[in-house]
């Protein structure tokens, strides 16, 4: 295999499964690499059996099985993806990821007193965990909590309020370098996720109007 195809699978593996990273710790060669990102390229393509088929014999590796589990789940093989899960967070027992997809396999197998158990550990490390947060809310709705469920998904919303800065510092940048139509579109984006009427939120707005105006004035002075 050349060097940008090595390459090319190590992007795949970091980008599409952050998890990757957390295997800093453990021994890893180049052909356990380079089986995660073939098997990682399978996934992301929707081929779950085959990738749970390639990590089978992946027994040392965090994110190989973190990714056979869920390509166990999704293949319908939802006791071996529990059972590899478990296994996965006995040697790895901060890994958030794994906890949070078993929480999600344990809530849909009927099992919430654990499911809640998991989500509410998760949230005492990360009470910003928009994932777990949403369980959390899931969770209570179920037990007909509808005061809690609603209040945990507003502290999603004021959490996700972060993932918007993101956009707006991109559209901040694109805009000063001429992009002007992916500056709207990142503030678009970025009003998509923040609470209505804030004042951020209005800023945004009146960003966007004053970016339209200038697009528009462009466009007229180039005919």
């Amino acid at each position: 295999m050349n060097i940008r195809t090595k390459i090319l699978f190590f992007v795949l593996t970091v980008f599409l499964f952050p998890g990757f990273l957390i295997s800093c710790k453990e021994e890893t060669n180049e052909e356990t690499i380079l089986l995660y990102g073939r098997a990682a390229a399978a996934y992301s393509q929707g081929h779950f059996a085959e990738t749970a088929s390639m990590l089978e014999k992946e027994q040392n590796f965090y994110p190989a099985k973190l990714l056979r589990a869920k390509a166990l789940y999704f293949s319908n093989n939802v006791d071996e993806a529990e059972k590899l899960l478990r296994r996965t967070l006995r040697r790895n027992p901060g890994s958030g990821e794994a906890s949070l997809f078993l929480a999600r396999i344990l809530r849909e197998q009927g099992n919430d007193q654990e499911a809640r158990r998991i989500s509410e550990a998760l949230l005492r490390d990360n009470p910003q965990d928009i994932r777990a947060l949403r369980l959390a809310s899931d969770l209570a709705a179920q037990e007909g909590d509808m005061e809690s469920a609603a209040a945990l998904l507003d502290r999603a919303v004021e959490a996700s309020a972060e993932s918007a800065l993101v956009f707006v510092d991109r559209a901040r940048i694109r805009w000063s370098t001429g992009n002007g139509s992916g500056a709207l579109e990142d503030l678009y984006r970025a009003e998509i996720l923040l609470p209505w009427n804030t004042a951020l939120s209005r800023g945004i707005r009146d960003l966007r109007t004053t970016i339209n105006a200038r697009e528009a004035l462009y466009e007229n002075q180039e005919h």
